[in-house]
């Protein structure tokens, strides 16, 4: 390997490592904490055969929870207004009106987290947004698609072992 190739493996394995870091201690915060994290895996990805695995099989799980969102047309828009509705929170999170004087908890409770958590959950709710909209654009209406889906979801169990996404 060129000196080269190694600085840009060595930087891309930093950045994965530091994406993957980041994505856990944003998780439990309103936000993009496991997009980052899948992001950084998936960096990894590239290096290391635990990581692909893991990949797959978090990309298929992702893929299937939108499917099934979609399956029907009251999931569908159900889905698509959870997502717009995330989207929104996001923005009034950004804007942060006064607090009113029936509020009853102290202050800091007033939209907690500050612009970032806003810009998260915006970031986040647009994701959903566009994901929503591909999924309906694939999915809606073909259940074939679907089932399709589970058997290569059920497929990538056998080869790893083990659960995914908290199913048996």
């Amino acid at each position: 390997m060129s000196p080269r190739t190694v600085v840009r493996r060595v930087a891309r394995e930093g950045a994965a490592w530091v994406l993957v870091v980041l994505g856990v201690v944003l998780w439990p915060l309103p936000g993009p904490g496991l997009l980052v994290l899948f992001v950084g895996l998936a960096l990894l990805s590239q290096h290391y055969e635990w990581a692909d695995r893991r990949v797959d099989r978090v990309r298929l799980r992702a893929v299937q929870g939108v499917a099934h969102g979609v399956v029907t047309t009251w999931r569908g828009v159900g889905t698509g207004v959870g997502a717009l509705a995330l989207t929104a929170a996001g923005l009034l999170w950004i804007w942060v009106p006064p607090q009113p004087d029936w509020w009853p908890l102290p202050d800091w409770t007033w939209f907690p987290g500050g612009l970032w958590a806003g810009v998260g959950q915006v970031v986040t709710g647009l994701a959903g947004v566009v994901l929503v909209w591909w999924a309906w654009r694939r999915y809606h209406g073909d259940p074939a698609a679907v089932a399709a889906l589970d058997a290569e979801l059920a497929e990538a169990r056998g080869r790893v072992g083990g659960r995914v996404g908290g199913e048996p």
